[in-house]
């Protein structure tokens, strides 16, 4: 599997498969790794080139390094799609790498058509206070793995597939917690930044949520966001299911290209 070294000297796995441009790159969120899009690898290769990331200290990347913030974990991205030298992208992100694509767009100005969010916002405008964000952090750090577990099982509806809630929250909750803290730590507190770097970017960003829990769509689109709702589905839509997920993924992919 290719590597790459980060700014941070962490090796990066990546794979990319197919051909034809834009790009899509996908980064998984918090305590995943880019296995998450595997129902997306394949059907998109036929018209695109496909690129997944493993982010520093998750999957198959490294963890030698001491800083795991959103910053970091955007140049882990940026990193590889310099390395591949593409320069055209469409980048896609779900939950916490919805904040990566962002800080990665701010390093690739000019190569990103726009950007895909995948349940990242629910709203925005209001961010959560530091006081907040450290209860939260200093809650999940007091039994990892079993808080870990329950947090994830709250994503998901009742028609959820048990084997699949069972085994996310079992692999999530197996992520190291010295990556895990941090990362949710700077994931939790990025939303002070989404509407300057919005703004900063400038790119269309298109944001596919699930109707599990209500998205305040004045505030999205009041800072640029479009929204697509997927109903029935939680914040895993894209392995929920993965046919209804892609065909909203594939509109919006045909928007963006469109519009740039």
């Amino acid at each position: 599997m290719p590597q790459v070294i980060s700014p941070s000297g962490v090796n990066v796995a990546y794979d990319m498969h197919g051909s034809g441009t834009p790009a899509l790159v996908f980064v998984h969120g918090w305590s995943c790794d880019r296995g998450y899009w595997r129902g997306q690898f394949k059907p998109f290769t036929k018209q695109f080139a496909v690129v997944g990331v493993d982010l520093g200290g998750h999957g198959r990347s490294g963890d030698q390094r001491d800083s795991w913030t959103i910053r970091e974990f955007g140049n882990d991205v940026a990193t590889v799609i310099e390395t591949l030298r593409l320069d055209r992208v469409i980048l896609i992100g779900h939950s916490m790498g919805g904040d990566v694509i962002v800080e990665a767009a701010r390093i690739l100005k000019g190569r990103v058509v726009g950007l895909i969010w995948v349940d990242v916002y629910k709203h925005l405008g209001k961010p959560r206070s530091p006081d907040r964000v450290e209860a939260f952090v200093a809650d999940m750090g007091s039994d990892f793995g079993a808080k870990t577990r329950a947090f994830v099982r709250t994503m998901f509806p009742p028609s959820a597939d048990p084997a699949l809630v069972d085994a996310i929250a079992e692999d999530m909750s197996n992520a190291p917690a010295k990556v895990a803290l941090p990362s949710l730590r700077s994931a939790l507190s990025f939303d002070r930044e989404i509407p300057a770097a919005l703004a900063e970017l400038g790119l269309p960003v298109i944001a596919i949520n699930p109707d599990f829990q209500p998205t305040d769509l004045e505030s999205l689109k009041r800072h640029g966001v479009e929204v697509m709702i997927m109903p029935n589905a939680g914040h895993f839509l894209m392995l929920e299911d993965p046919r209804r997920f892609n065909l909203l993924l594939h509109t919006a992919i045909e928007q963006l290209n469109q519009s740039s």
